[in-house]
């Protein structure tokens, strides 16, 4: 085989017994714990896990950006192109990432600078102007001229996030690395990033990692998938292999967890009990073993290696794959959901609700933004309705009305003065210097049936909401930065029901959490709304979570309802375009990307 053969066959990068240690207040931090992976030319490799499984630290360690310098050890090799990227030349390192290279990263508006149009960013990395429209044509981005001169705030969700792409692609790189570039997007938006992406790998002729939480995600566009948890490479195979017949119980948990369209609304969701392993402890066995319901006695004191797959011809690091002789049962099971009473009384009612919010200057530049145009809308006593919709078309703003957290420009709002919000970011929503126990017991102080407890009381009273939510009472001396995405979500919750209102507000309280953590918050609002009778609007633009949750679903675009009625009604059978979109761009374990946005029947401004 010729040079230039073996040059087409060798990998784009190759990690290689790979471990990273961080220092973390004086203790050993342990993100990647020997990984081996190969990235194989002209391939989209996708890598998924929970949230701290070290799929971003494995990312960055690909990009060079961690050295076994300082307070950080690293252990094994990363090559890119041929190039070392852990002890490589920064000169080296840094030709690298300009010329192979090109990264996608999750929150597009934090990655591109505010202060300078996007022609001038490109041009910190692309050669000419005509190199920067030719990117942004590729990413099929319209009319870029006029978006040369436009700021990122001026921009779309989608828009922001195909600019990025096209600042990495516009060398035409071997590599591209995504990390989670998805994650906040909509449904639709999302369909057409990862329709974006396929086919620039098929232009380019350029190798993807992808990073993700969701296997959905992962489906549609994977040729390849890499399950990471607790720093290690669990299960590695071809998409249709794992996702047919998964060889590590971690791996089959995740898939089970994910609520799809077709998921039953009479039983709780599948969840993965437990949390993952503290990265701070050196783990002897394997690290899922007390998560696993496979688990045998030498899951806790053999750590298994990645060797060949039982059930594909992939491979996994299970000791008992099979799941034969299992000693120890944790799996969750579904339980029938028993019926939620529904009142014929009114806990919410909008008449022809409208907001508008100006823009511009004050006098001729004034212009007039109609975020909410009258709008209809009623919700029983111990009703859930869903309020779906896209990024921009007025569901947050409708929410923080019924909140009353902002004022109607026009139209009635009847609503009860108890009404709790939960916020899609529970983690910014909760004060970093209060403790669990003061964040979730301040609303006891203007409770006027609770306002006069003693600490003793209020602190039982705290410690009982945390176990309702399924947090230990411990945690209650803990603050926000020191809990997982799930547990602060948690928390969230037990601040708003400690009191029980008549209503609770949900503002895409699962759209940021991996698959399980978010079937676990699903189930818990379900739970909590059977025992307190709360009535539940859910704002959010996953239907099938919507579809899950709610009694009804009302679809709203550009701020107008467009579609309201039963959610499986809505769900299963949608009349107008707009739903049908939303309905045939949710992500299906069945079908690549490119035919869900072949069933989007219309175009998503």
């Amino acid at each position: 085989m010729s040079t230039v053969q073996q040059e087409a066959f060798a990998p784009r990068a190759r990690i290689e017994d790979l471990s990273i240690t961080f220092d973390s207040q004086g203790a050993d931090l342990y993100a990647v714990r020997n990984v081996s992976l190969d990235i194989l030319p002209n391939e989209i490799l996708v890598i998924i896990g929970e949230s701290g499984s070290g799929k971003s630290v494995l990312a960055s360690a690909l990009m060079g950006l961690i050295t076994g310098q300082g307070q950080t050890r690293v252990n094994g090799s990363v090559e890119v192109c041929g190039v070392d990227m852990m002890s490589g030349s920064v000169s080296a390192k840094r030709r690298t990432r300009r010329h192979k290279m090109g990264v996608v990263f999750q929150d597009p508006m934090s990655s591109l600078n505010p202060t300078m149009t996007i022609g001038r960013q490109m041009l910190e990395v692309a050669n000419s102007v005509e190199a920067v429209r030719a990117s942004l044509q590729l990413a099929g981005i319209a009319d870029a001229d006029s978006r040369l001169k436009q700021y990122p705030h001026q921009l779309s969700g989608g828009l922001r996030q195909r600019v990025m792409i096209a600042m990495a692609v516009c060398r035409n790189p071997q590599l591209i690395i995504a990390d989670e570039p998805t994650t906040a997007l909509d449904v639709t938006v999302q369909a057409q990033v990862l329709q974006l992406i396929r086919s620039l790998r098929d232009k380019l002729g350029a190798s993807v990692v992808l990073i993700t939480h969701d296997f959905g995600v992962a489906a549609q566009i994977a040729d390849r998938v890499a399950v990471m948890y607790a720093g290690r490479i669990v299960e590695v195979g071809s998409i249709g292999d794992v996702m047919s017949s998964p060889s590590h119980p971690y791996t089959e948990a995740l898939i089970r967890s994910r609520v799809t369209l077709d998921t039953s609304r009479d039983t709780s969701v599948v969840t993965l009990p437990g949390e993952p392993p503290d990265p701070r402890v050196q783990l002897d066995g394997c690290a899922f073993s007390d998560r696993c319901w496979r688990a045998i006695d030498s899951c806790g004191v053999t750590r298994p290696h990645l060797g060949s797959a039982a059930s594909h011809p992939g491979s996994a690091a299970c000791l008992n794959q099979l799941g034969q002789g299992s000693t120890i049962v944790k799996t969750s099971e579904t339980l029938t959901l028993a019926p939620t009473m529904v009142s014929s009384l009114l806990a919410i009612e909008c008449k022809q609700v409208s907001v508008e919010f100006a823009l511009g200057g004050r006098f001729k530049n004034k212009r007039i933004l109609q975020a909410v145009k009258s709008v209809n809308l009623s919700v029983r006593m111990g009703e859930s309705v869903a309020i779906v919709g896209e990024s921009g078309s007025g569901k947050s703003t409708l929410l923080r009305v019924l909140a009353g957290m902002h004022r109607e420009t026009a139209g009635t709002v009847t609503r009860p003065a108890d009404a709790q919000m939960i916020f899609q970011d529970a983690g910014s929503s909760l004060t970093p210097w209060m403790t669990v126990g003061e964040l979730v017991g301040e609303r006891l102080l203007s409770d006027p049936e609770s306002k006069n407890m003693n600490g003793s009381e209020r602190r039982a009273r705290v410690a009982e909401t945390l176990r309702k939510v399924g947090l230990r009472s411990d945690i209650a001396g803990m603050r926000a930065y020191q809990l997982s995405g799930g547990q602060r979500q948690r928390v969230a919750i037990a601040r708003a029901i400690i009191v029980p209102p008549q209503v609770l507000l949900c503002d895409e309280p699962t759209s940021a959490l991996d698959p399980s953590l978010a079937a676990a918050v699903l189930n818990l609002l379900q739970e909590l709304r059977r025992d307190l009778g709360m009535s539940i609007v859910f704002i959010t633009h996953d239907l099938a979570a919507a579809r899950y949750i709610a009694d009804r679903i009302v679809v709203i675009y550009l701020g107008e309802v467009v579609e309201s009625g039963a959610a499986t009604e809505v769900c299963d059978a949608p009349t107008h375009p707009y739903t049908k979109a939303l309905v045939a761009s949710v992500p299906s374990f069945d079908d690549p990307v490119h035919a869900v946005v072949q069933r989007m029947e219309v175009e998503v401004p």
